[in-house]
């Protein structure tokens, strides 16, 4: 850790509103930083979103192979010292040698894991006859959504609404839940 500021890595292949959520959050704060924002889709909204918040990105090219894709985030990861990672819709699946370089890598599934890993979590669930549906903060390992669970939280399923409006609420949740959790897996890299 430089000056005691822990560095931070996201990673991210769409939309970005969890990136959002961590940018917003850890802005007020000034013992962690946002290195950089990682992606993999050229044309996906994050990398506006981390315009916004002038935070650096880069593209990585998944075209060439996974090895080499993961050989270049290996790289930035070290070259920037990053201290924690934090995927926010990363749509791939990492390898062993990007989970056992000694950083910690997290990630945040809509679903209350074990249940609905992958892909379609939420509208599994929602077609389901459970009774609570949410979200799940996990560590990241070499499974699908397998990771030791960090953190849950969940809300009533309600059929009286629809799909859509059940996914609104469980990106609510995403958007409250990830950064206080992002926060206090941080701070306790300090302590």
């Amino acid at each position: 850790m430089e000056n005691n500021i822990i560095k931070i890595a996201i990673f991210a292949s769409g939309n970005g509103s969890n990136f959002e959520a961590l940018a917003k959050h850890f802005e007020k704060l000034h013992d962690y930083k946002i290195e950089i924002l990682i992606y993999d889709k050229k044309d996906a909204f994050v990398i506006e979103r981390s315009k916004k918040f002038n935070i650096e990105s880069k593209y990585i090219d998944y075209s060439f192979g996974k090895d080499s894709a993961e050989d270049q985030i290996i790289e930035i990861l070290k070259d920037k010292n990053i201290n924690i990672v934090f995927l926010a819709g990363f749509m791939r699946i990492l390898s062993k040698k990007i989970i056992e370089i000694g950083i910690p890598i997290i990630n945040i599934h809509p679903s209350l894991l074990p249940k609905y890993k992958g892909i379609n979590s939420i509208e599994r669930a929602y077609n389901s006859d459970d009774e609570r549906i949410g979200v799940t903060i996990h560590y990241v390992n070499e499974g699908v959504d397998e990771g030791e669970i960090i953190a849950q939280e969940s809300i009533r399923l309600d059929k009286s609404k629809s799909l859509d409006e059940i996914e609104s609420e469980i990106h609510k949740i995403e958007h409250k839940i990830y950064p206080i959790t992002a926060e206090i897996l941080c701070s306790n890299l300090i302590n």
